[in-house]
């Protein structure tokens, strides 16, 4: 079994062929970074515009390197959301004529579903493991059960962690994107110089919040000196960091407690997300899943951040089960994993 994977949900231009070994067998993944750099964020329309120039070229790319024809294919799978609409629309137009000219059924995969099951593909875990989901528009925790099958433990109730970190990575003047930079300027700043709030710490339940810890450490940085000097920034970004670390850790140790009552049989922690290239926070989640009881997972890195293999993994696992999308299949800017899971508002409401 072989499958066409699309991505176009957000900044990436990426497509992928997976087979039901496991195997990547041909991938490409465009990045738009230089595109967005100059407004220190990305631009809906900039992006669309970039999705609709280079698609036809890295499918055919990706193809190429798998040495496959389209009448190989078994089905073609695209992201049907969440994410910028306009981008959103381009992979879901673009699959649905390859699979219309192929004769192939098409599939809608939910972005996030595929950062769900990337640990399937490169690991082979069994259902069900606890997932922490954390990028630039989400931060989530939840109770993968199967293809599909989602509870949601906590969620963001205002900003993701990943937006946290790209804006006071502006706030400081390093630029974009922030995740890395922020990263890469702690490494040599004094993360106790500084006190910063960990939001939700100690709290019932497994919600995030980032919003306050933002403002803090806007202000922080607005009580400095100006310019900032380099010492400053690196001491703000590791007091930021590592605040963001211990906040994810707290609600994370509840959702574990939760997770091994509930799913007794499960047996990993896994990581998902641009995030979750961050080092400190890696190293956490490692302690936190040996503390609970769960061997801790995360896919390589280039597997974390947005791509097109972990979009066609999961329409092969969809496949699989007769989990097939008509042609009609409207995409979608909001696409919440566990829809019966309560609601909550503010950026929340991408959960």
């Amino acid at each position: 079994m072989v499958i066409l994977g699309i991505e176009t949900s957000c900044d990436e231009t990426a497509a992928a062929v997976v087979d039901a070994e496991r195997r990547i067998l041909g991938e490409v993944v465009l990045s738009q970074l230089e595109e967005h750099r100059p407004f220190g964020g990305i631009v809906p329309e900039v992006a669309a515009r970039s999705h609709l120039q280079h698609i036809d070229r890295l499918v055919a790319e990706a193809m190429k390197r798998a040495g496959l024809g389209f009448h190989q294919l078994d089905a073609v799978a695209a992201t049907g959301g969440p994410g910028l609409i306009g981008g959103v629309i381009v992979g879901v137009m673009t699959g649905k004529a390859l699979a219309l000219a192929s004769g192939k059924p098409f599939l809608a995969v939910n972005h996030l579903e595929g950062h769900a099951l990337t640990a399937r593909l490169t690991h082979g875990i069994d259902f069900p493991y606890l997932l922490l989901l954390a990028s630039g528009g989400h931060c989530q925790l939840l109770a993968v059960e199967g293809v599909g099958r989602y509870t949601r433990l906590g969620t963001t109730i205002d900003d993701a962690a990943g937006e946290a970190f790209d804006k006071v990575a502006k706030m400081a003047g390093l630029g974009y994107p922030g995740g890395p930079l922020v990263e890469q300027a702690a490494r040599v700043g004094d993360p106790a110089r500084f006190t910063l709030p960990r939001p939700m710490k100690g709290k019932p339940g497994c919600d995030f919040s980032f919003s306050g810890l933002k403002n803090a450490t806007r202000l922080l940085i607005e009580s400095l000196p100006k310019p900032l000097s380099t010492q400053d920034g690196a001491d703000v970004c590791a007091a930021f960091q590592i605040a963001v670390a211990d906040s994810i850790a707290d609600r994370t140790r509840r959702a574990i407690r939760d997770f091994k009552t509930r799913w007794p049989t499960g047996r990993h922690l896994v990581v998902a997300g641009g995030v979750a290239a961050n080092t400190l926070l890696r190293q956490t989640l490692i302690r936190l899943g040996n503390d609970g009881g769960l061997e801790f997972l995360a896919p390589p890195l280039s597997l974390c951040t947005d791509n097109a293999a972990m979009i066609a993994w999961a329409g092969l696992e969809r496949f699989r089960l007769g989990l097939v999308d008509g042609l009609d299949f409207a995409p979608r800017p909001r696409w919440p994993l566990d829809p019966h899971a309560k609601k909550v508002g503010f950026a929340g409401v991408k959960a």
